[in-house]
């Protein structure tokens, strides 16, 4: 799987695997979701040990927003139904548009960029999110080009079907802490 997902890195091409069985898809799904989870892991700790190290001050993440102000059912639904469901159409679903263009290599890592800088939205803006927001959006990134690589293996279902896994993952739990009143820090 890594070495598909290299070669596929230094040359994104649109060719979409028709030939592939249900299972084997599924198969590689669950693959690409353990990856995308650990290399968000990693780069979280790292973004982590950057600010504390340089004792850096991000702010408020949006997502404590969302569990101070809203349901845990209001919150699973935005991020496991909606967001998925939508960033894909935004940030996926336009490749379909480029896939015979010698530029689509270019396209699809515009779009990859532009999903995981997206995500800046989420910290409250101050100079040291935008000096460090590479290092803040890298987990997006890189699970934005995941995203990408099994939309235009399988099709855009299949990538808003990872999203939406990939954030059920992260966000279930902290949800079990909300409602049973278990304190997050």
């Amino acid at each position: 799987m890594l070495e598909e997902l290299l070669l596929f890195a230094k040359n994104p091409v649109y060719k979409q695997d028709i030939t592939t069985p249900f299972s084997k898809k599924l198969r590689t799904f669950f693959k690409l979701l353990i990856i995308a989870l650990s290399t968000s892991i990693v780069l979280l700790l790292i973004a982590s040990v950057v600010e504390n190290s340089l004792q850096l001050e991000m702010g408020k993440h949006a997502m404590d927003d969302l569990f101070e102000n809203y349901s845990p059912l209001l919150i699973f639904f935005l991020a496991v139904i909606i967001a998925p469901f939508f960033e894909e159409l935004l940030f996926r679903g336009p490749l379909v548009f480029f896939e015979n263009y010698n530029y689509f290599k270019i396209v699809f890592y515009a779009f990859t960029i532009a999903f995981g800088f997206m995500h800046i939205s989420n910290f409250e803006m101050s100079t040291q999110v935008v000096l460090f927001s590479p290092l803040l959006v890298a987990p997006q990134i890189g699970v934005g080009f995941l995203l990408g690589f099994i939309r235009i293996k399988f099709g855009l279902v299949w990538s808003m079907a990872l999203h939406a896994c990939y954030n059920m993952v992260l966000i279930v739990p902290v949800l079990i802490m909300q409602i049973l009143d278990i304190p997050i820090e």
